[in-house]
C-alpha cells in the first residue's frame, strides 16, 4: 500500500518526534509514505485569516503534488488535514482560479482516521510487542481534526474516537471524558496568553480529573500549548504525547528516552515508572 504525505512545517522544527514516531510506525506496518516533492506550507492559521483566495491555493499546490502522483493524500497535522480539505471543497466548486491542474478527486486522509479504520487495527494489533497495559490516558482531538463537520468528514465531531481505538488496540487503559475537542486556543496566545493560559489550564486540570497518567494528541500545535504551559507549575506535569509516539512503543521491545527530544514535559520519568523504559 502506497500513500502521498504531506507532513507540513511544525513536522521539519517543533514537532520532530512526531514525524520520527510516524516514520517507524509506517514501516512496521507495510504502509509506504511517498513525501511530496517540494511540497511548501499549506498557509494555516495565517493564510486564512487575511486571504481567503490563499487559503485555498497555497493547500493546492500540494493537491496538485499529489494528484500527479496519482496517490491518495494522508496528513498527520490536523490544522493541514483541514487547509487541505477546504481547498480541495473550494476547488471542486470552482470559486477561485487555481494555477495548478488540480481536480480534487484524491481523497485525503486523516491518519488517526486511517489508521483507525478496521483492516489497519487488524495490522497494528499484530504488530504489538509491548503491550501499554499500564497506561490510562485520555485522548485530546481538538478542533481542527473534526470541525466543520462538512469539511472534515468526521459525523462524530463532539465524541470522536479514532484515537481511543487505536491506543486501546496497543493495550492502553483509554478513559472517556468530555473535553475531547474543546478548542485549546490553537495560536491566541500569542497576542492573548491569558486566554490561552485559561483554555489550556482548564483541559489539563480536567485531564488530571479523570486519573489519567498521560494526554495523547495528533495535533503539534494542541500538543505545544498543552506541553509549555507545564513548565511553569508546581507538582508532577501530565505527559503529552503523539499517539505514533506511543504505537512505535508497542511495537518495539527496546526504545530510547532520546525518542521524547522535542517535549518540555518529559515523559521518560512515567514510561520508566511503568516498566515501559528501561
Amino acid at each position: 500500500m502506497k500513500l502521498s504525505y504531506y507532513p507540513g512545517c511544525s513536522l521539519e522544527g517543533m514537532a520532530g518526534d512526531y514525524a520520527r514516531s510516524i516514520t517507524a510506525v509506517f514501516k512496521h506496518l507495510g504502509i509506504d509514505l511517498i513525501e511530496l516533492k517540494d511540497w511548501t506550507c499549506c498557509g494555516s492559521t495565517a493564510a486564512h485569516s487575511l486571504s481567503e483566495i490563499m487559503s485555498v491555493v497555497l493547500p493546492a499546490r500540494n493537491l496538485a503534488i499529489a494528484e500527479e502522483l496519482g496517490l491518495d493524500i494522508i496528513c498527520p497535522c490536523a490544522m493541514c488535514f483541514n487547509r487541505l480539505r477546504f481547498s480541495q471543497e473550494m476547488v471542486k466548486k470552482k470559486i477561485f482560479d487555481i494555477p495548478w491542474n488540480v481536480t480534487g478527486d484524491i481523497q485525503v486522509h486523516d491518519m488517526t482516521r486511517f489508521l483507525s479504520e478496521p483492516e489497519i487495527i487488524t495490522r497494528i494489533k499484530k504488530q504489538v510487542v509491548r503491550p501499554l497495559s499500564k497506561l490510562k490516558v485520555v485522548c485530546y482531538y481538538g478542533c481542527q481534526m473534526v470541525r466543520l463537520p462538512r469539511i472534515a468528514g468526521d459525523i462524530d465531531y463532539e465524541n470522536p474516537q479514532t484515537m481511543d481505538k487505536l491506543l486501546e488496540a496497543v493495550g492502553a487503559q483509554v478513559i472517556d471524558w468530555s473535553y475531547k475537542s474543546t478548542c485549546c486556543g490553537a495560536s491566541i496566545g500569542i497576542a492573548r496568553k491569558d486566554i490561552q493560559g485559561s483554555l489550556t489550564g482548564r483541559i489539563l486540570h480536567k485531564a488530571r480529573q479523570t486519573g489519567a497518567n498521560a494526554i495523547i494528541v495528533s495535533c503539534p500545535l494542541c500538543q505545544s500549548n498543552l506541553d509549555i504551559i507545564q513548565k511553569n507549575i508546581s507538582g508532577r506535569a501530565m505527559p503529552v504525547f503523539y499517539f505514533t509516539e506511543l504505537l512505535h512503543l508497542a511495537f518495539e521491545e527496546k526504545s530510547a528516552d532520546k525518542r521524547f527530544r522535542t517535549h518540555f514535559t518529559s515523559p521518560v520519568p512515567l514510561l520508566r515508572e511503568k516498566g515501559l523504559l528501561p
